[in-house]
C-alpha cells in the first residue's frame, strides 16, 4: 500500500513552532544588546554579530523547513546511517580541526565554522529511538540497557577527545529518556550520589570535627551510604527484618565509636564506618544466598563501590583534573575566592543580572554588557544580558517561555502512537532541559562553568541549526503519528 500524503501545515504543532520563533526573536535582541557597538549600532550589517545572527536565524528557518519535508519513515529507516555518519565526522574532527582555545571541535567550511557535536545530538536521538523501538527491546535486561547507553556514550567519548567536556556532558541527558522508558530510578540515584559524594568529599574532606583525627566529609558520606543501604534494603526489597537489623547495628556501633573517640581514646571513626559497611555487606551476601535474592548483591556492590569512589575523589581531583578545572570547582564550592581569575565570568554576570533590578535598564542600555565586562556575554553567558536589560521580569518571562516549550514537548511526546516518536520526543526535551538548566545555572553561579550555549539565544550558527534540526525532526514525526501504511 502507498502511504498517504500528510498535510504538514494542518498537522504541524503550531504552539511549539510559535514558542520556537519567539525564543529566536528574543535571542536575536539579546545578541544585539550584548554585541552591538553603542556608538554605531549597525544591527543589520552582515559585518556585525547581530547581522550574522540574523543570517543564522534565516538559515535555521530554511533548514527547519527542509527537515519538516522529510518523512518519518526516512528518519526511522536511516537513523543508524545518520548516527554512524555523524560518529565518523566526530572522529575526523579530532584530527582535522584546528586548535580553538584548547579544543579541536570546530571544522572550517569556507567563511563559516561548524561544530559537529551540535548536530550529533539529533543523530544520537534518532539511533536511540530506533533501538528502543525494537520489538525485542526490554528495559529490564541489563544487556539492552548497556547497548542503549553505548549509543550516547560513544559520541560523548569522542567529544571528550576533542577537549569539549561541556558539550560531552549534554549527552548524559539521555539517561532521563531511559528513565521515562522504565529504567530503574536507582541509576539516577547512583548518579546523584556520585555528584553529592564528590562535593562532600572535596568541600569537607579537610575539615575535622572538634579536633578529631577524621574527615567530616568522608564521615558524612559513609553515613549516607549506610542510611541508603538500610532504606533500599527495607523499602525496595520489602524485608523489614534485614533493614531493622542493619539499622540497630550501625546506629549502636556508631554511637559507641563516637563516645569512645570523644571521651576515652581519640581514633579515626571513619575506619569504624568502613568496618560497619563491610559487615553489612557480608550480612547481605549471606541473605542473598539464603533467600536466593540477587538484588542483595547489587546493594552490596553499591555500598562497596561508594566507598571506593569516595577514596578515589582526591586522586581524581588532584591528578586527573587540570589546574583551571580545579580552580573553577573550588570557586563554586566556596573553597577559593578568585574574582579576577576563574571566578571572574560568574562574578561579572552576577553583577550584570543584579544591576538589572526588577524591570531592567532597557534595550542596549546595560553598562556591564556594553562595556564588555562579561566575557562570552553573547554566547555562553548571554542570559546575563537578559537580566541586565530586561530585569527580573524579563528573565522570568524568558524562563516561562522555555518552560512552556519543555511542557509542550512532553505533551506532544506522550501523544505519539509509536515508541520511536515518544523516545525521540523525550530526547529533544531532555537535551533542551539540560542546556537550559546548566547554562542558566552557571550564569547564576550554582552550576560549574562548562561552556554550553543557551538554546536559540546564544550567538552562533552550529548550536542554532543543531537545535532547529532536533526540533523540526520531532515535529515531522508528530505530523505522521496517526499515519498508517
Amino acid at each position: 500500500m502507498v502511504r498517504k500524503s500528510v498535510d504538514i501545515i494542518g498537522k504541524l504543532d503550531w504552539i511549539t513552532v510559535l514558542i520556537y520563533l519567539g525564543l529566536m526573536v528574543c535571542g536575536w535582541f539579546s545578541v544585539c544588546g550584548a554585541s552591538a557597538d553603542l556608538e554605531n549600532p549597525e544591527l543589520l550589517s552582515f559585518a556585525t554579530r547581530p547581522g550574522k545572527q540574523l543570517v543564522w536565524i534565516l538559515c535555521a528557518i530554511v533548514i527547519g523547513a527542509l527537515a519538516l519535508s522529510v518523512t518519518k519513515d526516512f528518519y526511522s529507516t536511516y537513523s543508524y546511517f545518520i548516527y554512524f555518519a555523524l560518529l565518523v565526522l566526530l572522529l575526523l574532527t579530532i584530527f582535522v580541526a584546528e586548535d580553538t582555545k584548547g579544543s579541536h571541535s570546530w571544522l572550517k567550511m569556507g567563511p563559516i565554522s561548524i561544530q559537529p557535536a551540535e548536530f550529533a545530538k539529533f543523530g544520537t536521538a534518532l539511533a536511540l529511538a530506533r533501538f528502543i523501538d525494537r520489538y525485542e527491546f526490554n528495559i529490564d535486561r541489563l544487556k539492552d540497557i548497556l547497548k542503549a547507553a553505548a549509543i550516547f556514550l560513544i559520541p560523548m567519548i569522542l567529544i571528550v577527545m576533542q577537549n569539549e567536556t561541556g558539550s560531552a556532558l549534554v549527552y548524559l541527558a539521555f539517561l532521563l529518556v531511559l528513565y521515562r522508558e522504565g529504567m530503574s530510578g536507582n541509576v539516577l540515584l547512583i548518579g546523584f550520589c556520585a555528584v553529592l559524594f564528590f562535593i562532600l568529599g572535596i568541600k569537607f574532606g579537610a575539615v575535622s570535627f572538634s579536633g578529631q583525627p577524621y574527615s567530616v566529609g568522608k564521615l558524612v558520606v559513609l553515613w549516607i551510604v549506610q542510611i541508603l543501604t538500610v532504606i533500599i534494603g527495607w523499602s525496595i526489597m520489602k524485608n523489614r527484618k534485614v533493614g531493622i537489623t542493619l539499622l540497630i547495628i550501625e546506629i549502636g556501633a556508631t554511637l559507641i565509636g563516637f563516645s569512645l573517640s570523644l571521651t576515652v581514646i581519640p581514633f579515626n571513626v571513619t575506619w569504624l564506618q568502613i568496618v560497619l559497611i563491610l559487615t553489612g555487606g557480608i550480612y547481605l551476601v549471606f541473605h542473598a544466598f539464603k533467600d536466593m535474592a540477587k538484588r542483595y548483591i547489587l546493594l552490596v556492590l553499591f555500598a562497596f563501590g561508594s566507598v571506593g569512589y569516595l577514596f578515589s575523589v582526591d586522586y581524581f581531583f588532584n591528578e586527573i583534573l587540570r589546574p583551571h578545572q580545579q580552580t573553577r570547582i573550588n570557586v563554586i564550592l566556596g573553597l577559593e575566592d578568585d574574582p579576577l581569575g576563574k571566578g571572574y565570568n560568574v562574578n561579572q554576570s552576577l553583577i550584570a543580572i543584579g544591576s538589572g533590578g526588577l524591570t531592567g535598564k532597557g534595550f542596549m542600555k546595560g553598562t556591564q554588557t556594553k562595556l564588555k565586562y562579561v566575557p562570552e556575554q553573547d554566547t555562553d553567558f548571554i542570559f546575563c544580558t537578559v537580566g541586565e536589560e530586561k530585569g527580573f521580569l524579563g528573565s522570568a518571562g524568558v524562563l516561562i517561555l522555555y518552560l512552556g516549550l519543555l511542557l509542550r514537548l512532553i505533551v506532544v511526546a506522550e501523544r505519539q502512537t509509536s515508541v520511536f516518536g515518544r523516545v525521540y520526543g523525550y530526547s529533544v526535551a531532555s537535551i533542551l532541559f539540560f542546556h537550559l538548566f546548566v547554562n542558566v545555572g552557571m550564569v547564576l553561579g550554582i552550576t560549574p562553568v562548562i561552556g554550553i550555549p543557551l538554546p536559540f539565544f546564544s550567538y552562533g550558527g552550529s548550536s542554532l541549526w543543531g537545535f532547529t534540526i532536533l526540533l523540526a525532526v520531532f515535529l515531522r514525526i508528530d505530523c505522521e503519528r496517526n499515519v498508517r501504511v
